[in-house]
């Protein structure tokens, strides 16, 4: 038996598995709440153990039905020498399953193929946007989001007017379509991306903010935060799940010197992203950390009417605005042992320690988008996220 620290625990029952050419796999759910579009993960040792040889390309994921499922496998090695054909190079298999309420189990297979299986089409997405002072952005089939690099940060030396912001805050681009956008905003440029040209828009305000779910060290009094994100790594990116990574440089944080790695999990089909924020310092043993959401959301002359809820392990906010919708944002942190604020922001806190992560979720919808349309139903998703955080799926994998 074998225990993974994953969002799903993976079990390898024995038997004979050189000889199978069929795995299966049963995932264990002990929430009785509905679970839509849930990201299964299983390690991709696992699957060639129970299904040797067996590529990414000839394979076929099905439900208990018969139906083939979309499929990703993530490269963590690409450069790695793998002359057993044990699939050195790859690291989970992700595929998806909505939960009816009640539903307790669920079965699947993998399959070897004889033909190849083509990619499907990408629902997360990620990179690096060079061509806009290195913005980096993100997205899944129901919103999208950015942050900034140093190249917006630095000053305007040259007197040509580039813009200056100073932020590790992190934004929202809300979207109507299920599609990816990012690459077609940045193509059509500032002053369209923050109109609703029938796509949806930017209209998220960070400023010096934390925006929706950025961090800083919080002292009881005083919101130390770091500055614009200094590099990026992306450790997989689609179609089912994208994972990034983006590195903060140290900061004074009332005396400590601190870092951050911040690791985003983004999933297909779901209004929040999994947050895995390192900080590293020394000296203290321990520091409070807090998660905030910019209390100044929207666009100007929206006269915007904002309803905050603070739960103990969340905070939420619903935003209406005169011509531009409602939306609602969260923070779901459910290590937390305090909700605050600042001037600027809504705050929940974490004791945190050098070197080990803290999790939380990071959330957003649009009324328009049609996922979300009350403030109410808003409640009930920061609800099940905060459910879902503390209800992992189990699941074993068998020849």
């Amino acid at each position: 038996m074998r225990t993974y620290l994953l969002p799903i625990a993976v079990l390898l029952s024995g038997g004979a598995a050189q000889a199978a050419e069929l795995a299966k796999i049963t995932v264990t759910n002990d929430l009785d709440l509905a679970r839509p579009s849930e990201t299964i993960a299983i390690p991709w040792s696992e699957i060639n153990r129970a299904l040797p040889g067996a590529l990414i390309q000839k394979i076929a994921v099905k439900d208990s039905k018969g139906n083939v499922l979309p499929y990703q496998v993530s490269n963590v090695a690409p450069q790695a020498k793998d002359p057993k054909g044990i699939g050195v190079a790859y690291g989970e298999l992700y595929f998806q399953h909505s939960f009816a309420a009640g539903e307790k189990q669920a079965t699947f297979t993998v399959e070897k193929t004889e033909t190849v299986t083509q990619p499907f089409a990408a629902k997360t997405f990620a990179r690096y946007v060079p061509e806009r002072l290195d913005d980096f952005g993100w997205e899944n089939d129901h919103v999208a989001h950015r942050t900034y690099g140093p190249a917006l940060a630095a000053p305007d030396t040259a007197g040509v007017g580039k813009e200056v912001l100073v932020t590790s805050g992190l934004d929202i681009w809300f979207k109507r379509v299920d599609y990816p956008i990012v690459d077609r905003w940045y193509n059509k440029g500032h002053d369209h991306y923050h109109h609703d040209e029938g796509e949806g828009m930017d209209m998220y305000n960070v400023g010096k903010s934390r925006g929706a779910g950025g961090t800083g060290v919080w002292d009881g009094k005083q919101l130390y935060a770091g500055r614009n994100y200094a590099s990026w790594k992306v450790l997989a990116n689609g179609p089912i799940r994208t994972i990034f990574e983006l590195n903060y440089d140290s900061w004074d944080a009332a005396g400590a010197k601190v870092s951050e790695v911040k690791r985003f999990t983004v999933d297909a089909g779901q209004d929040f992203d999994t947050m895995d924020s390192t900080f590293t310092f020394s000296g203290p043993q321990q520091l409070n950390v807090a998660v905030g959401l910019n209390k100044k959301p929207s666009d100007k002359n929206q006269d915007e009417k904002i309803a905050v809820g603070r739960d103990g392990v969340a905070v939420t906010q619903w935003v209406t605005q005169a011509t531009k919708g409602a939306f609602g944002t969260a923070i779901v942190l459910p290590s937390a042992t305090a909700v605050t604020e600042d001037a600027l922001n809504e705050l929940i806190v974490a004791p945190v320690e050098s070197g080990k992560p803290l999790r939380y979720y990071i959330g957003a919808a649009w009324d328009r988008a049609g996922h979300v349309k009350t403030a109410a139903e808003w409640q009930d998703k920061v609800k099940l996220m905060t459910a879902r955080a503390t209800h992992p799926l189990k699941a074993t994998v068998a020849p």
